[in-house]
């Protein structure tokens, strides 16, 4: 049975290791709904946040492939009730319609913020998980919409500390070894 899960994968910085990821996943046949990419906490280490609709069983498959490439570190699967998570979205939304209701209320209600006013439009932030930035989106289409955009996930898991304290100290190791070498 399909449903979404957050893949996470902490990967060297290399280029074309983002293109390298994703074949795996379409050779699979498994479309990414999100793809989000940062440095973490350890110099040079980075995290792909990954989401996709897929069975379980494919995606420990995918994950064991992705492991294999030379620049991974570690690969998950996670579902639901393992991350925490947030995704931003950002509405552009047109000045002309304000008389139409009260947009600070439906602003204010979804515990959003306004970014930016210009005398054509505004920019108003809101972050949450998907279906609350979809619910926010139709609040404001009456006001009269421009422009929607949304990000990926952001998602931290909840049990990696032990893996987070493994990559420090593979960072502190290769410190070490390049300090001893350039002595």
């Amino acid at each position: 049975m399909q449903k979404e899960y957050t893949i996470t994968v902490y990967t060297e910085d290399r280029i074309g290791i983002t293109n390298r990821i994703t074949v795996i996943f379409t050779r699979r046949q498994i479309n990414i709904t999100g793809l989000t990419t940062a440095e973490t906490e350890i110099p040079g280490v980075y995290k792909f946040v990954i989401t996709v609709l897929s069975e379980r069983e494919k995606l420990d498959k995918v994950v064991g492939q992705i492991e294999r490439l030379i620049e991974i570190h570690r690969a998950f699967v996670h579902e639901e009730e393992d991350v925490v998570y947030q995704e931003l979205a950002l509405y552009k939304v047109s000045t002309q319609n304000l008389h139409k209701g009260n947009i600070e209320q439906v602003i204010r209600e979804n515990n959003a913020r306004i970014l930016t006013v210009d005398p054509e439009y505004f920019v108003i932030e809101k972050t949450g998980h998907q279906q609350e930035l979809l619910d926010m989106l139709k609040h404001l289409e009456p006001f009269g919409m421009i422009e929607y955009t949304k990000s990926g996930r952001v998602a931290i898991v909840k049990w990696s500390r032990r893996f987070h304290d493994h990559l420090k100290d593979l960072a502190k190791k290769e410190a070490d070894q390049y300090k001893s070498i350039n002595v």
